[in-house]
């Protein structure tokens, strides 16, 4: 019998798994697709928000604030990439300036550093600001990270210290049991002590297999445009609308890795696997030009869309269920969950497993290595790196410039990438102008030798996609 059994591997649950694994427990985390990261975490506006936003006495807007905090040391553990770009929260309008005036005293009163900014202060450090913003409220604590990458690495730590990860393991029903509860997968059952449901749009559905559930969740679509590398930033903060009851708005934000998002819209759908884009992404193009002018939207690269967990309880669910001891709801993580994940994580910790199970640190815990990253190489490091593999000297991906041994490398790691979509999320080949284009039979082909699998098996992303569905003979 498991100790603890976390269902679902998006962020949350993999920082649940990180936290854990620091300790003498037996743990498994089980995730429905055949990768990490694939649902919500996957497809997000990738800020690290400030904690201004959320309404007073609420997890949101405890949890948010905790979060945010604790990011900047989290992302340093982890080693992934954080940076601490500020935001702007924009007034195109008197009324919208009376929102303005109740976020910053939610800011002062949570002790969030802000200023109120004029038209004038904007443009010295936004030239692009829209003609009708009249004012902000800068938030300079609010932050920017890659959610895969921290979902990834903190799974790939967890399982170097002894976490077990099931893929493809969706959860079909979950019995009590004596001293627990039995979970059925569509492969096999688990045996646990206690269990962490962070199954995203789908926790309701995984709480529904033990009794009628109190809450319900309605998926959410947000839909988003990315836009190329640009030789001039369009914007160097995150840009906000004032936030409305649909969410926080349309936003153009600052990757990491010099793109700029675009969006999302906020639409309420039935179907919980539903991530289309649609017609209404024209909506994105006409709310964002209110914030943000001359965005070259001839550089639009790529369109996705995203699920958010939305509740019908106006908040997170985290909670031991009342009725089933040690069965823990972690439900209706929508915004601002990513921020929120590592303080949920810490408090799942502290205040449930920690009253079940004595926490004993464990004596030779391990750290992850670091990513091979050949871009963030001086020459003489790349050389010295290629004189030991000649592998890393052959670029597979001309847009990001992605070696053949960096593929190798994310391909063989805990957690490792077993799809095209799972070497692109981890080490960015695909992730360029063309998308793809030239580099995708490249990164199939090394997917297939280094799995020992036939071209034709190998999926672009999530269960069922194969590229190549018959050799050119078969199919004549």
């Amino acid at each position: 019998m498991k100790d603890i059994v976390i269902i679902g591997c998006g962020i949350t649950g993999s920082l649940m798994a990180y936290e854990l694994s620091k300790y003498q427990l037996d743990v498994a985390v089980l995730e429905k697709n055949n990768d990490v990261a694939l649902e919500s975490t996957g497809a997000n506006s990738a800020i690290v928000h400030s904690g201004h936003d959320p309404k007073p006495n609420t997890l949101k807007a405890r949890f948010n604030l905790e979060g945010n905090r604790m990011f900047p040391d989290l992302c340093k553990e982890l080693q992934v990439d954080y940076q601490q770009i500020g935001a702007f929260v924009v007034s195109t309008s008197q009324e919208e300036s009376l929102t303005l005036d109740r976020l910053e005293q939610q800011a002062k009163e949570r002790r969030i550093p802000y200023a109120r900014l004029n038209r004038e202060d904007i443009l010295a450090e936004e030239p692009h600001i829209g003609d009708g913003v009249t004012e902000a409220l800068s938030l300079p604590t609010t932050g920017i990270i890659t959610p895969w990458k921290v979902t990834i690495a903190a799974m790939e730590e967890a399982m170097e210290n002894g976490v077990a990860l099931y893929l493809n393991h969706e959860v079909k029903g979950i019995k009590h049991i004596k001293d627990g509860y039995r979970i059925f997968t569509i492969y096999e059952s688990f045996d646990a002590k206690m269990v962490i449901n962070a199954a995203g749009v789908y926790a309701d559905t995984i709480a529904g297999y033990l009794e009628d559930v109190a809450y319900q969740i309605t998926p959410r679509r947000g839909e988003y445009y990315i836009l190329g590398k640009l030789t001039e930033p369009i914007v160097n903060h995150i840009i906000y609308p004032v936030p409305s009851s649909r969410g926080k708005g349309v936003l153009v934000v600052p990757t990491i890795h010099g793109n700029v998002l675009l969006g999302p819209n906020s639409e309420p759908i039935s179907d919980k696997e539903d991530v289309s884009t649609t017609d209404a992404l024209n909506e994105v193009k006409k709310n964002v030009i209110k914030t943000v002018k001359d965005i070259p939207f001839q550089k639009i690269i790529r369109t996705f869309s995203g699920l958010r967990p939305t509740g019908n309880t106006g908040d997170f669910v985290i909670e031991e269920d009342e009725n089933h001891s040690n069965f823990i709801h972690v439900s209706c993580i929508e915004s601002p969950g990513l921020t929120a994940s590592p303080a949920i994580a810490k408090y799942i910790k502290d205040t449930f497993v920690a009253q079940k199970f004595q926490l004993i640190k464990k004596e030779s815990y391990q750290k992850r290595r670091p990513d091979i990253v050949c871009a963030h190489l001086s020459h003489k490091e790349r050389n010295q790196l290629i004189q030991k593999d000649s592998r890393f000297g052959k670029i597979i991906c001309r847009c990001e410039q992605i070696s053949e041994g960096e593929i190798i490398d994310v391909i063989h790691r805990y957690a490792g990438a077993t799809t095209i979509d799972g070497v692109k999320k981890r080490c960015r080949p695909g992730m360029g102008g063309c998308q793809g284009g030239f580099c995708s039979p490249e990164v199939l082909a090394i997917l297939a030798r280094e799995l020992h699998k036939d071209k034709q098996s190998i999926e672009y992303k999530g269960k069922h996609t194969e590229i190549l569905p018959a050799k050119a003979k078969e199919a004549l």
